[in-house]
Formats: structure tokens, C-alpha cells, sequence
């Protein structure tokens, strides 16, 4: 069982279109192994297994006659709770939607079932996605594969824990603040916040069309592998028809970056919260196999970052977080999570006048940004401010936790998270691989690179 469940999701498409094993072979296995660690982990919500199984054969019976669907054809994944999945319950992560099941999949569902993905289930959030520890009222907490009393980051944290476990080669995640990356981070794998506008968030439980929030949330893949980051990127990118705000924009292909000359600027203190030596090693560890390929790595943190916690809680809570009670009204939603409580407390709803004058500051912070990075290719900085943290540490109003990714949500930069090391009591730290607009294929080069040099996921002891 272990080298199949195991395999990165490229390796596994591989082996099933060259049938030296089957896609049922693959489903069974890893069902056999979410059965064991799933009561451990609480990551998987909802499990099909009869589906699972009958699409795999289906998928089997396609190959002998040489109908592969495409690049996951025959592959086994899970999916965030906060996507729509036909057939399947689909909840968000709140009490309104305990029972909804979606008539038609996310637009990313639907490229990835296009290109031959088997669904085995979907994977914790908390509720709308706006937390950063993985709890709901309808199905609990999700542990941490390395440590069950710490939490696998949020709010993608059910499919971080489930992807670093073995249960699942990939998932879909969503990153409003960090909620792709900081899982990522506190669980030892890889995933990637796309730039803005790459990928349509429809049928997504924070959907298009949020106004001045809108360019905040994207949704990427987790995975063990910065491969299948590599892989999926293409599938699920592109307008819809849907989603306003996707653009058409060339993708440009990883293999194809010269690692060497690359401009790296790097720094652990953002100037909000410095990390712990553990993380700052990793930091320097990557920033030390980028030079040794031959980038040019500087010392050097844009000044404006230390707003970035500020600026992000202001805009979050301008409207006086109307934007959560539409969330909550449309679900049917009435008994709210403690964490969704607390935000609508801490709204701060401003005037139009007010409102205004905070949008220019967005856009100064943004320019200010994109003037540092015109002297950069690459922003090398932490994947999180600390390990993972032990069940029930608040989040509600740590802003300044999440500064490190959050900023790049403000800039709609993409930026990915791949393992860095380990910290003093064996939890995974990440590092965080920032690029120029549209460029992910920068990203996504230099973190495998840094996934060959530092070692990536490591299987937890469970």
C-alpha cells in the first residue's frame, strides 16, 4: 500500500495510463487507508466510496480502449468543503448548509473530473473559510498529522492534514489570508495561492463578485509534490464565462526558468512578527541553495510590509462585515460558529468617505510593492509565523499571524509555500516562494528547486 498511496499525483497518472496498476487498485488503497487514519485526523467529511469505485473502474475500462480522459486520468483526490460537488454534500463549514447537495460542481470540479480525477471524499473547513484553525459546528476539528493536539493550520486544514498523511495525493484549497499557504506550511506539503484572477472561484463558498474583497480569495492545489502543483495549475486555470474577474493570461511553464540570475530578495521579520530561529533557519537554509545555483539573493524587506496587518483587518471589516451576514443569510445560516461571532463583533463598519480613503491606501501599498519588486524576481520569506500551534490558541484577532501570507493576497501576487525544514520539536516549517505578477512558473521553479535541496514532505508517524 505504501507505494501507491504514497506517489505524487504526476507518478500516479503515470503509472495507471502505462497500467502498471489500475486506477481501482489505487481507489481501494487509498480508501483502505483513510479508513485508518481518518478517526485520527478528522480531515475527509464526507467519503464516496461507491462512486470512487465505480469511476475507477469506468476509468480502467477506458484505457483498454485507449480512452484516457487526460493528465489525472484514473487518479484519485479529495476537495475542500468549501467547493460545490454534485451529488455530494457540500456545506461550507455552516449549520445552514448541513444538508445542501449542489446540483452541478465548482468550475475547478468540474476541470479536474474533466481530466480524468476520481473524488474520494471532501476535506475539513471552518465555517466560510474564515479562520485559521480547521473546527466547525457540523463536523469538529481537524489534528494535525504530526501532532494531533496542534491544529493542521485553516482553513484548508483537512485537506492539508489528509494530502500529508498519505490519504490523498491532492486536493483544492482556497487562500484568502494565507489559507492554502499556512496549512501547507504547518503540515509539510506544498500548495500554491495562484495569482489574482487566474483561476474562477464559482461555486466556491466565498464566491466572485465580493466587491473591494474580491481579488483576496483564489483558489490552488495542495500536494506532496511541487509537480502536481505543476500539473493542476494548467487544468484549473482559465475563464469560465462565470467568474468577472479571471483574466486570459498566458501560463508559463516551470521547466522553462533559469533558476540562475534570479533576483531574490529575502528577510524573515517583516517588521509585524519576527518568527522563531527554527523558521528563520529554514529561511536562510533556502535563501542558501538559491545562491548556490546562482541567484542573486539580497537582504532586503519592503518597508511597507509592516502595514500589511493593519491595512488587511481595516479592509476586512470596512463594511462592518456585511459581507459574512450575506454569506450567512444566503446558506440559511442562524447558529454562527464562535469564530464568526467574535468577527461580526469586531466589525468596523466605516463612511463612504472613509472607505474611499481606504481604498487608496490598498492601492498605494500595492504600488509601493510592485516598485520593490521591479528590482526582484522573487520574495523568499517564511510560510508562517510559527509551527503549528496546539488546539484552541485563538486566531480571532492575530492579524499580525497571518502578515506573512496575508500580504500577498493584498498584492494578488502568487506565492507558494514548500517544506523548509524541521522546527525544534519536529513539527514541518515552510518556506514561501513570492513572484512577479503572473508569474507562478517562476514560483513554482524555484520551490521545486528548494523541495529537491531541503528535503520536502517527510511521512508522518502515524
Amino acid at each position: 500500500m505504501d507505494e501507491v498511496i504514497y506517489l505524487s499525483a504526476s507518478e500516479t497518472a503515470r503509472a495507471i495510463r502505462q497500467r502498471d496498476i489500475s486506477s481501482q487498485e489505487v481507489v481501494n488503497a487509498y480508501l483502505k487507508w483513510i479508513e485508518e487514519v481518518n478517526p485520527k485526523l478528522n480531515a475527509v467529511v464526507q467519503l464516496v466510496e461507491e462512486r470512487a469505485l465505480a469511476e475507477a473502474r469506468e476509468a480502467d475500462e477506458a484505457l483498454t480502449r485507449d480512452a484516457a480522459k487526460g493528465a489525472l486520468h484514473g487518479v484519485p483526490i479529495t476537495i475542500k468543503d468549501s467547493l460545490d460537488i454534485e451529488g455530494i454534500i457540500s456545506t461550507g463549514g455552516t449549520t445552514g448548509r448541513k444538508s445542501f447537495v449542489p446540483d452541478k460542481d465548482a468550475t475547478v470540479v468540474a476541470r479536474l473530473r474533466a481530466a480524468g480525477a476520481i473524488l474520494l471524499g471532501k476535506t475539513n473547513t471552518p465555517e466560510l473559510t474564515l479562520d485559521g484553525e480547521t473546527n466547525n459546528l457540523i463536523y469538529g476539528k481537524t489534528n494535525n498529522p504530526y501532532d494531533l493536539e496542534r491544529t493542521p493550520g485553516g482553513s484548508s486544514g483537512g485537506a492539508a492534514a489528509i494530502v500529508a498523511s498519505g490519504g490523498s495525493p491532492l486536493d483544492i484549497g482556497s487562500d484568502t489570508g494565507g489559507s492554502i499557504r499556512g496549512p501547507a506550511h504547518d503540515c509539510g506539503i506544498t500548495g500554491i495561492k495562484p495569482n489574482s484572477g487566474r483561476v474562477p472561484r464559482t461555486g466556491h463558498i466565498i464566491p466572485y463578485g465580493m466587491g473591494a474583497l474580491d481579488s483576496l480569495t483564489q483558489l490552488g492545489p495542495l500536494a506532496r509534490k511541487v509537480e502536481d502543483l505543476i500539473m493542476v495549475l494548467p487544468i484549473i486555470s482559465g475563464p469560465d464565462g462565470k467568474d468577472p474577474a479571471i483574466v486570459p493570461m498566458p501560463l508559463g511553464t516551470p521547466s522553462s526558468v533559469e533558476l540562475k540570475g534570479l533576483k531574490v530578495a529575502v528577510h524573515s521579520d517583516n517588521g509585524i512578527v519576527s518568527p522563531p530561529a527554527d523558521i528563520c533557519a529554514a529561511v536562510e537554509n533556502a535563501a542558501e541553495a538559491l545562491m548556490e545555483v546562482g541567484c542573486e539573493v539580497t537582504e532586503e524587506v519592503p518597508t511597507v510590509l509592516k502595514q500589511t496587518s493593519e491595512l488587511y483587518e481595516r479592509l476586512d471589516s470596512a463594511d462592518g462585515r456585511a459581507y459574512v451576514k450575506r454569506l450567512l443569510d444566503k446558506a440559511g445560516t442562524v447558529k454562527v460558529s464562535t469564530v464568526i461571532e467574535g468577527l461580526l463583533k469586531r466589525s468596523n463598519a466605516v463612511s463612504s468617505a472613509d472607505f474611499s480613503e481606504l481604498m487608496e491606501e490598498v492601492d498605494e501599498y500595492r504600488s509601493i510593492m510592485l516598485q520593490f519588486m521591479s528590482r526582484y524576481d522573487v520574495i523568499l520569506c517564511p510560510g508562517g509565523s510559527h509551527p503549528a500551534l496546539p488546539h484552541g490558541y485563538t486566531y480571532k484577532e492575530e492579524y499580525r499571524d497571518f502578515s506573512h501570507t496575508s500580504a500577498y493576497n493584498l498584492t494578488g501576487w502568487p506565492g507558494v509555500v514548500v517544506r523548509g525544514g524541521t522546527s525544534v520539536d519536529g513539527m514541518p516549517v515552510g518556506v514561501q516562494v513570492v513572484a512577479r505578477p503572473w508569474r507562478e512558473d517562476v514560483a513554482l521553479a524555484v520551490a521545486q528547486h528548494l523541495e529537491t535541496e531541503l528535503g520536502g514532505w517527510q511521512r508522518p508517524d502515524l
